[in-house]
This record gives structure tokens, sequence and C-alpha cells, in this order.
């Protein structure tokens, strides 16, 4: 928590104590006011001094107010822009982790550290700023009166504070543990609410809705029990207090009634302390609420903390290398060996290949054999373990990862797009795209006829993740996305899987005439996507077992013959 607090801004800090300051000092002064009034005005029946006094106090009472308006507002902004600076920081950390940080920490966990923790770190920030600043002012400025004023009414606190601080520890030694478990919970809700949302189209598909209801109403039940352990022993804490408060009371009204009666002690005097002793004694209250947020606060600081911190394994070379653009871009595949946090077998094990601009290779294999992770190296969303992946001769671990980016189009497995318009969505891979550019791409990307024909064309519509688009149309969005960048590689992962044969003819066709200046990379897994690539890799369990033409494989790999008879007749290809 620490740590955090150290990206508050300190002049708000100093200036929210600087206000509760102000606001505890009217507050003590008020009850000495109080019984100047019934001691020497009311006591006299001097009306002259009453109103004095009485304007004296509504001079203080305004400018503890005033005091008190300009804490909260502080407190409540630094808290405010503390959780947006936080969140900007997660995000920021989030979007440059490579997929080795997004698995280990997971993505329904990102989403909670990003709203519920950061949302905790506020409330226990504002609470700092006005609680924890008031509280320990209050309390001692509150007892130096109390006692200064009538020493022998302090007694009544020698029993009262203890008993207090004593009723208040065992009821957090009680309920801190389940504060702490309920961000855990937190967790696991979202993370079973997110499967349901993702996957409703397969729950749906396999009539597991009661099932899924029945997982999500365990992981609920479980943390609304926890939730309502920790409150039962927190519901405690008032009854608690009052029973303290009504107990000190009479112990100060009897004591302050025997020293009255003797003509020891003045009524006002008693009022007075009974009011420095109330503020006393909700003073140590609200030490010990800020004691029961603190530890849920303590746990979601440590959550952003591990994110804030966590050392992302893909890094810019400390020196970079300049990417030139080339009129002969290559690319290559040098040995290149990898495997994935705490695997024991390779995923990938001696890859080699080149190529040059203007040339299309094929990555092909069945189902497990590497494909997809190959694609991901390319991008650097993981490092190689050895050999390397050069571009230009340069290993592409020279470069910046935004740098090594901008030379790329890419289209992923699974189609992306995202809320806004078509125009906003093609723009990502250019953002000066001009809308001759974009029909270009979409025309290429064989999607130009469901678009115009939508009554808004590039301004129509895109709901979150496509959702109003099926499939195919989506894919070949993604595809256009990628052409419209004009990158010197264009890296298609498995996108023409959506599309139906004669869509993905016509589309390769297309796409041969218009990358004769650009290095096209296609992973695909139909024998028609690759057929007219100049370089075709068979992959097998992570190893190429194959490399050649599409007429050289089918004479000399064995698992690419395989894949071809598996498809189609021979003679059909």
């Amino acid at each position: 928590m620490w740590k955090l607090t150290k990206r508050m801004n300190k002049w708000a800090i100093f200036l929210a104590v600087v206000f509760m300051i102000i606001q505890v000092t009217g507050d003590l002064v008020l009850p000495t006011l109080t019984a100047d009034i019934i001691d020497n005005g009311i006591a006299n029946g001097d009306v002259d001094y009453i109103l004095d006094i009485g304007l004296k106090m509504m001079i203080v009472a305004l400018i503890a107010i005033a005091g008190a308006i300009a804490n909260v507002f502080i407190a409540a902004r630094e808290s405010q822009g503390l959780g947006k600076r936080l969140r900007n920081k997660i995000f920021r950390k989030v979007t440059h982790f490579s997929n080795d940080e997004l698995d280990e920490v997971g993505t329904a966990s990102l989403i909670t550290r990003t709203t519920n923790d950061v949302v905790q770190v506020q409330l226990v920030v504002l609470m700092m700023l006005r609680m924890m600043i008031m509280a320990p002012i209050m309390m001692v400025g509150a007892g130096i009166l109390a006692f200064t004023r009538e020493p022998q009414l302090a007694r009544a606190f020698l029993i009262s504070i203890p008993l207090l601080a004593i009723m208040i520890a065992i009821i957090m030694r009680f309920a801190v543990p389940y504060f702490k478990s309920m961000q855990r919970k937190t967790d696991r809700l979202n993370l079973i609410f997110r499967e349901g949302l993702t996957g409703v189209r397969v729950v749906r598909a396999f009539r597991k809705d009661k099932h899924e209801e029945k997982r999500f109403d365990t992981a609920n039940k479980d943390f609304a029990n926890t939730a309502i352990q920790a409150f039962t022993y927190m519901a405690f804490l008032m009854p608690a207090m009052t029973v303290v408060i009504s107990i000190t009371n009479i112990l100060i009204i009897w004591l302050g009634g025997s020293l009255i009666s003797t003509g020891e002690m003045e009524v006002g005097n008693l009022v007075t302390f009974l009011t420095y002793a109330m503020q006393i004694l909700i003073s140590v209250m609200q030490v010990a609420f800020i004691f029961m947020f603190i530890p849920r606060g303590q746990v979601s600081a440590a959550r952003i903390n591990e994110v804030l911190d966590l050392r992302s394994k893909i890094l810019d070379p400390e020196v970079a290398k300049d990417i030139t653009t080339e009129k002969e871009v290559s690319f290559e595949f040098s040995h290149v060996d990898f495997r994935y946090t705490g695997a024991e077998k390779l995923a990938l094990e001696d890859i080699d290949f080149k190529v040059q601009k203007g040339e299309t290779v094929a990555i092909i294999g069945g189902t497990g054999s590497g494909k997809s992770t190959l694609a991901n190296l390319i991008p650097r969303f993981y490092d190689v373990e050895s050999g390397s992946i050069k571009i230009n001769g340069t290993d592409i671990r020279d470069y910046t990862q935004r740098d090594l980016r901008t030379l790329m189009g890419y289209a992923p497995q699974k189609a992306v797009l995202f809320t806004g318009t078509i125009r906003e969505n093609m723009r990502y891979g250019k953002v000066d795209a001009t809308d001759e550019e974009i029909w270009h791409a979409l025309e290429i990307a064989q999607a130009k006829d469901f678009v115009e024909k939508m009554p808004k064309g590039l301004d129509a519509h895109v709901e979150q993740g496509g959702g109003n688009f099926s499939g195919g149309q989506r894919q070949r969005l993604s595809i256009a996305r990628a052409l419209v960048s004009q990158a010197d590689i264009l890296l298609f992962d498995d996108s023409f899987s959506a599309l139906d044969f004669k869509t993905d003819a016509v589309l390769r066709a297309a796409l041969k005439k218009e990358t004769t200046e650009s290095i096209v990379i296609i992973i695909a897994q139909r024998i028609s996507s690759v057929v007219d690539a100049d370089l075709i890799i068979v992959l097998d369990e992570g190893k190429m077992v194959g490399k050649g033409t599409h007429e050289e494989l089918k004479e000399t790999s064995e698992t690419y013959r395989e894949i071809m008879e598996s498809q189609m007749k021979g003679d059909e290809i």
C-alpha cells in the first residue's frame, strides 16, 4: 500500500492535513465555548454574553465546515486521481505484456485488478486523507483538553478505552481474514462470469445452461458467505461501541454529578467533558474502521503492484537498430527452437527457411503441429529459445517491438473487430488510410459487396467483437484491415479457414496480384489455401518435415501427401 501512496500528489496530502487540522481545531473549540455559555451566560442570565459567545461559535463552526469541505474535496479529488493514474498504468502495462505474462496473470484477474482492486485502493486513500488524519489529531486533542479541564473525570477513560480496544481487536481478529479472502473470490466470480459470456453459444449448444448456472451459483454463494461472515463480525462493532459509550457516559455523569454536588465542578464542564469523551471514543472507532479496510486495501494494492512490477520477458534492446525499407526485404527463420514456459518438450524445433519480397510462404500441418505458435513468434508475441528470426539479415530482437510491428499487417486466427465503424476498424492498420484505399482492400478481401449493401457503408456500426457480422464476414474484414496497412510483411494466421473454397480461391488470386512488393506468410490447414505459395513449410509435432513448392512436396513429403489425400483426391489438386 505504501508503494502506491508514493504515487500520490505530495501537495494534496499537505493541504488535506492543513484543512483537517482547521476542521478538528474548530470541533475541539466548540465544546469549550459551549461550557462558557452554560457557566457564564446561562447561569448568570447574561444575554449579551450568550449572544457574543454564540456569534463566536457560529464563526468557528463556519471555519470548521469550510475546512471539512476543502478536505473532502482534496481527498476525493486525490483518491479518484490516483485511481485514474493506476488504471492508466495497468492498461499501458498490460498492452505491452507478452502472451506469457497474460497467461500468468489471467484475463479475469486483470479485469478485477483494474476495476475492483483499484476501487478498494481509492477507498483506503480517501479514508487515509479523512479519517486517518482526523482520528489521531482528534483523539490526542480531545484527550489533552479533557484531562486539562477535569483530570478527575479522565479516570473514566482508563476503563472505556482499553475495553473498546479489546473488543475492536477481537472483532478485527476474526473479520480481517475474510476481507482478504473476498478479493480472491471476486477473481473467481469474474472468471466464471466471463467464461459464461464468451462461451454462451457453446453452453447453449451442449445444453449446459444448468451446469454453468450451478457453477456460478457455487462461486457466488462462496463469495456471499465470505462477505456475510466478514460483515457479521463487523456488525458487532457498532453495538460494542454503543455499549462502551453508554458505560463511559454513565461513569462520567456519575462522577461529574458527585463533583457538581460538592461544588468542585460546574455543569458546563460536565457537558464539555461528555462531548470530548464522545470525540475520543468516536476517534478510536474510526481508527478501528480504518484498520478494517486497510487489510483489504493492502491485498488490492499488492495485486496491483504484481501487475505493475511484472517484468515482461520480451524487452526492447537498449540500443535498437533502425529498420530500413530496402527494395529487397528478406525474412528468415534460422534454426529456431521454442518451448512454452514450464514445458518439457519443444513446441518448435529447428525451423529454418528464408523468403524474399514478393514471395509467399505457407505453413501447413495438422492440429497441434505448431502453426499458430510459429505465427506468434513473428511479431514477437513470444521470443525464441534458440536460433533467430531475421528481417533483412538482422535479428528481430535487435529492433524495437513498435518498429518491428510497423512492418507487419496481421490477420489473427480468430477475427477481432472493435466497437465503432468499419472505417475506424480498417484504419487500425493505417490511421491516415483514405476511403479509396479502404475500398480497394475490401475488394481484395472479397468484403466490398456486403459492405456496399449496408445502409451506411464504411460508417456502418460494428458491435462488440463484430457480433453483427457472420464469421466469414468478420474474417474478410480482418484480412482487409491487414491489407490496408500496406505492410512489407503480411501475416495471415489461418485467416482463410472461415471462407468457402470459391471465396478463398478468388481472394488468393487477388492477393497474389496486390502483394508483389510484400512478403506474404499464410498459416493454413487447407491444401487449397497453399498450392500457389512460392514456398510451403510442412510441420508435424513442431518439426519441419517438408519444405518446397506444392509439386515438390507431392513427391517428397509423406506428411504433405497424407494431408492432401485426407482433404481431397490427389488428382483434384
